[in-house]
């Protein structure tokens, strides 16, 4: 018998173990499907605009129509300080980081309930989906952006060397978006009332963020705990980078973006383990 042929009948045993430690998180697999993701990314943007008369154009619209609102009633109804600047500005550099938040959580909370007939047909790694509908948030993150910077150019505002921490606020929004998306999104494969919770539980983290009101307004013995929502340090974070408003970031931000750092990292471990009986209770 010739070596090719003892070769070709030698049997070859593929052992498949449980993936331990950081590997578990499947970050390579990630990177190995991420035309997926670019693909489900936009997929997701295309939907939450899909069907509307002005398409794309409520990128722009949404947060212009916002500022005019919160100026109208809050500036000039109810007369809310703005820390000595013009409140478009003051409330718009606060719902740049807070609309992304917002949809990307919103987005990314149902996207295992929203692509069960994918998840059930073609495998692909799971967490994927959730990473999708939180990066589909950066298109309407620009799009604020840009509005901020014609209103900014407007008011003749001055422009400040702290503008170049912008991206670090935008990574803790980022993250503490993926973070709740993935509790979110492994919540609610077993429990669909997650989806109405989540509305309810957006609308009050807003009255708490100081979007719409400085975080000189609260008293002082609470802005500490105040301090400590990532969303609050955030926006006052980028109120102080952008226009000079209030004080700079402390020990408190640095605490709470540790706690988001450990919130997603506990997502991401509790979303794996849940995804291995995903299929069989959507």
């Amino acid at each position: 018998m010739s070596s090719t042929t003892m070769q070709s009948e030698q049997q070859h045993t593929m052992v498949i173990e449980q993936a331990r430690g950081w590997s578990a998180l499947g970050l390579r697999d990630l990177w190995e499907y991420r035309e997926l993701l670019y693909y489900l990314g936009w997929r997701e943007l295309q939907g939450a605009y899909r069907q509307t008369a002005l398409g794309f154009s409520w990128v722009f619209l949404r947060p212009i129509i916002s500022v005019l609102l919160l100026t109208l009633v809050f500036n000039y109804i109810v007369q809310i300080p703005s820390d000595n600047v013009p409140y478009p500005l003051f409330v718009l550099a606060a719902l740049i980081p807070w609309n992304f938040f917002t949809n990307a959580v919103t987005r990314s909370s149902r996207s295992l309930v929203d692509n069960m007939r994918v998840i059930s047909k073609v495998y692909f790694p799971r967490m994927i989906i959730p990473v999708a509908g939180t990066a589909s948030g950066i298109v309407d993150y620009v799009a604020s952006l840009l509005i901020f910077l014609v209103v900014f150019v407007f008011y003749r505002m001055p422009l400040r060397v702290e503008m170049l921490l912008v991206p670090v606020f935008t990574f803790v929004a980022f993250a503490f978006a993926l973070a709740v998306g993935l509790w979110l999104a492994t919540l609610s494969v077993k429990y669909r009332d997650v989806s109405f919770a989540v509305t309810f539980l957006l609308q009050a983290m807003m009255y708490l963020s100081a979007v719409i009101y400085p975080v000189s307004m609260i008293p002082e013995p609470l802005q500490p705990l105040f301090l400590l929502n990532p969303m609050t340090g955030v926006i006052q974070g980028m109120r102080w980078s952008l226009l000079g408003s209030g004080d700079p970031p402390n020990v408190i931000f640095v605490f709470s973006s540790l706690l988001v750092l450990v919130l997603l990292i506990s997502g991401a471990f509790v979303f794996r383990r849940t995804e291995r009986t995903v299929v069989d209770i959507l």
